[in-house]
C-alpha cells in the first residue's frame, strides 16, 4: 500500500502524516495485498471547516472514493477512512460475485 498526503491550505505535521498512515491500515489492512496507491487530500474548508477526500486504487482494476466534512480534522479522517474500507470491502464483494465460473456457463447452454 502507497499512501499520498496532499494538504491545501494547511500546515500539517509528520506526526499527523503518521496518524493518516496508521487509520488508513486499519481500515484497509485486511486487504492489502489488493490495496494500491492511496491518496488523501486535506483541505481547510472555510473558518473552523476540513474536508478530507480518500481515493484507494484496487489492484489489478478499480477504485474507491470516500469524502468527509467536519470541523474537527481528525474527525474527518477517522470517517473517511472508515467508509473507505467498507466501500472497498463492498467493491471487492462485487467483483466475487460478477465472475463468471465454467459452471455458470454450462447452465446457461
Amino acid at each position: 500500500m502507497h499512501i499520498r498526503t496532499r494538504v491545501t491550505e494547511s500546515d500539517i505535521s509528520k506526526a499527523f502524516s503518521a496518524y493518516i498512515e496508521r487509520r488508513l491500515r486499519f481500515a484497509l489492512g485486511r486487504f492489502a495485498d489488493r490495496v494500491g496507491r492511496v491518496n488523501v487530500r486535506l483541505k481547510a474548508d472555510g473558518p473552523g471547516g476540513h474536508q478530507c477526500h480518500m481515493t484507494a486504487q484496487i489492484v489489478p482494476f478499480g477504485r474507491v472514493m470516500a469524502s468527509e466534512n467536519d470541523f474537527d480534522l481528525f474527525t474527518a479522517v477517522d470517517r473517511a477512512a472508515g467508509k473507505l474500507g467498507q466501500q472497498f470491502g463492498r467493491a471487492l464483494e462485487r467483483m466475487r460475485d460478477a465472475k463468471v465460473g465454467p459452471q455458470s456457463v454450462r447452465l446457461a447452454a
